[in-house]
């Protein structure tokens, strides 16, 4: 995990935390810190879960190290902001959504950046090094020398909600985007898929479609990710127009969902706002279509389990996290809106059938707390490690 810390010490006594804080360039918004009041045994972290479709930042209270945590945990304030991802929307743009999100949820919980002994942001788009670099460096713009920060993609912060910030077994998302991501209990990671729309895998559904495939209308993402399921279904509703695709249900009912009368007005459709999110959003009626019984939705989908179900045993064979024999138990966090289960199509148990089939030992697990929280908690769990190293050096 990327980290920044000013000092090798533990962190200065509040009282000489004065140094004045940069307002970066969203100055005003921390406007409200001139203004409050803040008790001086205030001390709280920041987790925040960003991704391509909406970004989200909770304010925990600091629990000392000696103290067991509390169930439930509890969450002082919650903030909600749209997309953070810089490949999506522009680095410019993240950056303003992260700094509004964070400053929102301390305003509502009554603390200012003082208050804050740890942040952890897990974003998506960090995919490398120099990602995580980057971002250390403007966040130690914004908070004070005394703040721990941690940066990660948000499927680590995934995989925390379900291990309670325990960083040990696999995490599959799948929403707006999909990924896998792996670790083990020495630190190695692996991860598969989550490379964004136009780098995505293209599975079975285009043995169906004969024609050259061009970037367009669901031909540049990955099959398992929502972006990926509703553009295909898109594909599939102007190949049925133009006679190079079977008929499919998805075409009536797509363009009722839409408010348009023919298949001819999906291309302006899709060209006003390419957004990713605005295109996943299209998934439920995916689904409907292939709960009554479309064979080119549940092709769609069929082939979804199938490359989400690839993701998971590649990071978990790359990992070893079945031991040498296969059988060996280790957590899998599911977590993201495309594997919440339908009338008939319950997309998370599909993939379960088929990973069970090759690794028995994958215990799934559906998270009981938001991923933001579980970013809040490798916060405290990464602040709690640092600290007895710090003590153990003097």
């Amino acid at each position: 995990m990327a980290t920044a810390s000013d000092t090798e010490h533990q962190p200065t006594p509040r009282s000489q935390q004065q140094e004045p804080m940069k307002r970066h360039r969203n100055g005003e918004i921390w406007d409200f810190e001139d203004e409050m009041v803040v008790p001086s045994n205030r001390q709280v972290i920041l987790g925040l879960d960003g991704g391509a479709t909406s970004t989200v930042c909770v304010c925990m209270p600091f629990v000392p190290f000696s103290d067991p945590l509390p169930n439930p945990l509890p969450v002082l304030a919650r903030a909600i902001a749209g997309c953070s991802n810089h490949n999506s929307v522009g680095e410019m743009a993240a950056r303003e959504t992260l700094e509004e999100v964070m400053a929102d949820a301390l305003l509502k919980s009554g603390s200012n950046r003082s208050a804050v002994r740890a942040v952890c942001l897990a974003v998506s788009g960090v995919n490398h090094p120099t990602d995580q670099r980057r971002i250390l460096s403007w966040l130690r713009d914004i908070f004070p020398s005394h703040v721990r920060l941690y940066v990660q993609n948000d499927a680590v912060a995934a995989l925390a909600s379900g291990t309670m910030g325990k960083l040990h077994g696999c995490v599959l998302i799948a929403g707006t985007g999909t990924i896998a991501y792996g670790f083990t209990e020495d630190g190695r990671e692996a991860r598969a898929a989550g490379a964004g729309p136009v780098l995505g895998d293209w599975g079975r559904y285009t043995s169906l479609c004969t024609a050259k495939k061009q970037p367009l209308m669901g031909e540049d993402g990955s099959t398992s990710s929502g972006y990926g399921i509703a553009a295909l279904a898109l594909t599939a509703v102007i190949r049925a127009h133009d006679g190079r695709g079977p008929h499919t249900k998805l075409t009536s009912s797509i363009l009722h969902h839409l408010g348009l009368s023919s298949p001819d007005e999906l291309i302006g459709w899709t060209y006003a706002d390419p957004s990713w999110a605005r295109i996943a959003a299209l998934v439920p009626v995916v689904v409907s279509c292939a709960d009554a019984g479309d064979e080119v939705a549940n092709t769609i989908l069929q082939d979804a389990v199938q490359e989400l179900a690839l993701s998971v045993k590649a990071v978990v064979r790359r990992l070893r996290l079945c031991g040498e024999d296969g059988q060996d138990s280790f957590p899998l966090v599911m977590v993201g809106g495309v594997l919440e289960a339908n009338e008939r199509w319950d997309i998370a148990k599909e993939v379960m059938n088929c990973i069970s089939k090759d690794l028995p030992g994958a215990h799934p697990i559906r998270p009981k707390v938001e991923p933001a929280v579980g970013a809040a908690l490798l916060a405290w769990n990464s602040f709690m490690k640092e600290c007895h190293k710090e003590v153990y050096r003097r």
